[in-house]
């Protein structure tokens, strides 16, 4: 092919994309990040660096999805995110970011960076897009307020998923409920839809060489600011506590949101007991207890 593979044509045919690279067109080297999907780094004829993630049988849309939640983050101008460079059905090609290890200065510019992102707000609870935590399809369907949209929009319909997959004890999944039951009284102060990455646990949180943060991965949707704070907490930052504290700094934070974190932390639990098994379900259950 003439002038060979660079980041301009692949911004032109990434339609073409899984066929060059299955005919080694381009250079695969494996990298870390594949729980999912198996993640690649792909370097170009004149040598530079692309990310790529694939996903066979991927369900309709998931890719088209996360590029326009990252296009939507990225629009806010805050925390920054990889650029989309295109995608197909069974991929999804980012600009390459160097990884590099977080630090005290790096994460804190990061607490105040996402209290910006929030602050861009979003149209309501919900997205334009078709929604997935991981590849688990759930809706983004509009929702009057934020409680009308974490009980009926995420977590009762991830819940009957667990329950029909026998991933979580009937106990658990009644304590489950009955919190939905009850979410007006235990939800805290009404605020504003956030423009909210929707699954940041600390692996979508990407640092790069020069130590900048990146989000990656995103279930992006107008929701709950609470909910990307709750999700750093439940499987550990490093530099959380600056994180947090620099984040109040910028935007203060509601009062007794301390006290919120197992609330939000219920349907990320119930998506891993869907997908996982294991102590999940249990883990729900014991969240939502602390509410009844």
């Amino acid at each position: 092919m003439e002038g060979g593979i660079d980041i301009a044509y692949v911004r032109e045919h990434s339609g073409t994309l899984s066929r060059l690279i299955e005919h080694q067109r381009i250079r695969m080297t494996p990298v870390p990040g594949g729980d999912i999907c198996v993640a690649q780094r792909l370097t170009l004829d004149d040598g530079s660096d692309l990310f790529a993630k694939t996903l066979d049988k991927a369900p309709a849309g998931l890719f088209e999805a996360e590029a326009a939640g990252l296009r939507w983050l990225a629009a806010a101008d805050a925390v920054p995110v990889p650029e989309v460079i295109g995608y197909a059905d069974d991929l999804l090609v980012l600009e390459w970011i160097a990884p590099g290890a977080p630090t005290a200065d790096g994460m804190a510019e990061f607490g105040r960076r996402l209290a910006r992102l929030h602050a861009a707000g979003a149209d309501g609870f919900g997205a334009p897009w078709p929604g997935f935590v991981g590849s688990l399809p759930v809706s983004n369907e509009p929702a009057p307020d934020w409680p009308a949209f974490y009980a009926e929009r995420r977590v009762r319909p991830t819940l009957r998923l667990a329950v029909d997959h026998g991933r979580i004890s009937p106990s658990d999944a009644a304590a489950v409920d009955q919190l939905l039951d009850r979410l007006d009284t235990v939800a805290g102060p009404a605020e504003p839809p956030a423009r909210v990455h929707g699954d940041l646990w600390s692996g979508n949180v990407h640092c790069g060489h020069d130590g900048v943060a990146y989000l990656i991965d995103p279930a992006a949707h107008g929701g709950h600011r609470e909910t990307d704070l709750a999700m750093l907490a439940l499987f550990g930052l490093p530099h959380l506590e600056t994180v947090l504290s620099a984040y109040a700094q910028e935007r203060p934070l509601a009062d007794g949101w301390r006290e919120r974190v197992a609330l939000h932390q219920v349907h990320p639990l119930v998506v891993h007991a869907a997908l996982f098994g294991g102590g999940y379900g249990a883990r729900a259950g014991e969240n939502a207890r602390r509410y009844l």
